[in-house]
């Protein structure tokens, strides 16, 4: 289905949540599947009062559970799907949460920009603001990406599906600072040249984790939200966006939302407009 790594890393994490707790109870973890309603409705207890998880994990374990015993069905493994009559616990509606143009000002002035790191994480922040992209898709952003002269990034996004997002010149002018002294300063000079844009102190690739460890820092100066993170900025910038008046399928194809639905929960969030 050419799922992004994240999704597949999510999907085996569910699986493999499933597979525990039957071998809790000691129960096969291969064909044939004899489970009863009472073992799958135990598990979805045990997702909720021992693990404590989300409705949102237990929905997407239900998901995947169900869509793992429709697959072994079309592989004629199981003759029934045991999962077919969970019912997936309501999702509570929770409006996105954003950082006012204040506060985002103010964040963008927060790292020093003398230095290599002040420079990078400063290059990140306005990144994150001026193009509202993924987390993963900021991550894995090469030299290539970017065209400087059309102010254009190419990333890509969920489903290996490319899209161009325009991106402002302040956005572009720390950046390319930080390039120049990244290659300058790199303490191994084989990798100057890498296709990964953003690199830690050793040459290599900033991982996702680091990247959110940096915009989580900078953040709690100016938020009283203690779990800031990259997607609250693309929350930011989506918000931001429709407050001055952009149209919702322009937004919608920025963010690289597939359905509209998925961008129309900003509107519930929009004050100035």
């Amino acid at each position: 289905r050419n799922y992004s790594k994240n999704t597949r890393i999510s999907y085996e994490a569910a699986l493999s949540s499933f597979t525990g707790f039957l071998k809790e109870r000691k129960l096969s973890v291969n064909p044939p599947f004899e489970y009863s309603r009472s073992v799958m409705r135990d598990f979805l207890v045990d997702l909720k009062q021992r693990k404590k998880l989300k409705e949102t994990t237990i929905a997407h374990r239900v998901f995947v559970l169900r869509s793992f015993f429709k697959y072994l069905q079309r592989k004629r493994k199981v003759e029934v799907n045991p999962a077919s009559f969970l019912i997936s616990p309501k999702k509570r509606k929770s409006l996105p949460s954003f950082l006012t143009v204040s506060q985002m000002e103010e964040l963008l002035k927060l790292p020093p920009r003398e230095d290599i790191g002040g420079l990078r994480d400063s290059s990140i922040l306005e990144l994150f603001y001026s193009t509202g992209m993924r987390l993963s898709e900021l991550a894995d952003l090469k030299l290539s990406s970017i065209d400087f002269d059309r102010e254009l990034i190419r990333v890509m996004g969920k489903g290996e599906k490319e899209r161009i997002i325009p991106v402002g010149e302040e956005a572009l002018s720390v950046l390319k600072s930080y390039l120049d002294k990244r290659n300058s300063d790199l303490k191994d000079p084989t990798l100057v040249d890498s296709e990964v844009l953003f690199l830690n102190p050793s040459g290599k690739k900033l991982t996702s984790r680091s990247i959110a460890r940096i915009v989580k820092k900078h953040a709690q100066k100016v938020s009283e939200d203690k779990k800031t993170s990259p997607h609250k900025l693309r929350h930011t910038f989506a918000t931001h966006l429709l407050d001055s008046g952009m149209d919702i399928m322009a937004v919608k194809d920025l963010l690289g939302h597939s359905n509209l639905s998925t961008t129309q929960i900003y509107t519930h969030v929009t004050t100035e407009r």
